[in-house]
């Protein structure tokens, strides 16, 4: 009797041993193989590593450095490291302990309306900050609100973030980050020491993409990196997207131009030459397949309008009173497709102008 009621618990217990092998093993070989966004990957874990911001950082180290920090506005194009930058800060201030506890980080996609400013935001700003980091490295006495995206916040929700500001200014920073700050009112800009994020410069992206290409033993030319760097338009966070699109494309081949033109949507400079040549040739059918064909393509017409602003604004086969005309239909086009117009009919009514200006007599 003994014996077979030994039996089955040790089977038992051996068999929650081995699962319990097998699930370390298995989360082990998860930890291994746990796949990261490159552009996660490689975000500046302090403040040392924000590439191109000089005077933001310098501010940002006085701080760690024991100084007291101000309120921020942090303001620029998109994919410039404003909220890297802020996030590498309040790891440093606060260690990987507090972090959580210390920093309320509220994005676009969050509610962010008045009610929620005014019952989050302001329970988490009324809550008094003590206690030291584990690690025994000094700990300041405040905690920091990060607004990301704060220009889509609606006036009403800014307008209550202000009076908070101020009665909470010796237990709460907050770090307003922005695209635009022409949307932030007044009162808030005023409060806060305001930072222009930069477009970060070519040889800046140029260094930071060859330095993940080699980490990631990606193959990639010189002359693929610079043309990725002009695709991407000063933003980093597009460039490293781009590339690891591309490495995953050609599985472990060389990326090239082509292959960038292609991940990145750009149309072909072959394309855009084409339907110039169809606006000179002075024929609306021939016109009208070139644009049917882009659109069928799957080419993005307001792709075509940054393009062929570049091309037309650049080239020396054009007057200037060709080149304003154009221009201003570019303009015209542009708002058109913001505000949802039919593509097609957008492209028909911009070639029709181009060709008028590129066929009459001047």
């Amino acid at each position: 009797m003994q014996a077979f009621l030994k039996g089955p618990a040790s089977i038992s217990t051996k068999h929650v041993a081995a699962k319990e092998k097998s699930a370390a093993g298995s989360s082990g070989e998860g930890k291994r193989t746990k796949p990261i966004p490159w552009v996660e990957k490689y975000r500046p874990k302090n403040v040392d590593e924000v590439a191109f911001q000089d005077e933001v950082v310098a501010v940002l180290k006085k701080s760690l450095e024991g100084a007291d920090l101000p309120n921020l506005l942090f303001y620029g194009p998109p994919g410039t490291g404003k909220t890297s930058t802020i996030l590498a800060a309040a790891r440093e201030l606060f260690g990987p302990d507090l972090f959580r506890q210390r920093v309320l980080e509220l994005n676009a996609s969050d509610e962010r309306g008045i009610q929620v400013i005014r019952e989050k935001v302001k329970a988490f700003a009324q809550l008094t900050a003590s206690g030291s980091r584990s690690d025994g490295k000094m700990c300041p006495p405040f905690k920091i609100v990060i607004l990301d995206e704060a220009d889509s916040m609606t006036s009403a929700a800014q307008a209550a973030l202000r009076r908070t500001m101020e009665k909470e200014s010796k237990t709460t920073r907050f770090c307003l980050i922005c695209n635009y700050i022409s949307r932030i009112i007044e009162p808030l800009t005023s409060r806060c020491s305001k930072f222009r994020f930069k477009p970060l410069s070519d040889s800046i992206q140029q260094q930071r993409l060859l330095d993940v290409s080699e980490k990631e033993h990606v193959k990639i030319n010189n002359e693929a990196v610079s043309y990725l760097v002009k695709v991407s338009e000063g933003d980093l966070r597009k460039a490293i997207t781009f590339l690891q699109s591309a490495t995953r494309l050609m599985g472990g081949k060389e990326i090239t131009e082509k292959i960038i033109t292609e991940i990145a949507g750009v149309i072909p400079k072959e394309t855009i030459d084409e339907l110039l040549l169809g606006c000179q040739s002075g024929s609306f059918e021939k016109l009208e397949t070139l644009a049917k064909n882009l659109i069928s393509e799957g080419f993005a017409v307001a792709q075509l309008v940054n393009q062929l602003h570049d091309t037309v604004v650049e080239s020396e086969d054009y007057s200037d009173k060709q080149k304003s005309a154009i221009a201003e239909k570019l303009a015209e086009v542009d708002k058109c497709l913001a505000d949802g117009a039919d593509e097609f009919l957008q492209l028909m009514s911009l070639c029709a102008l181009v060709m008028q200006q590129l066929t009459q007599n001047i």
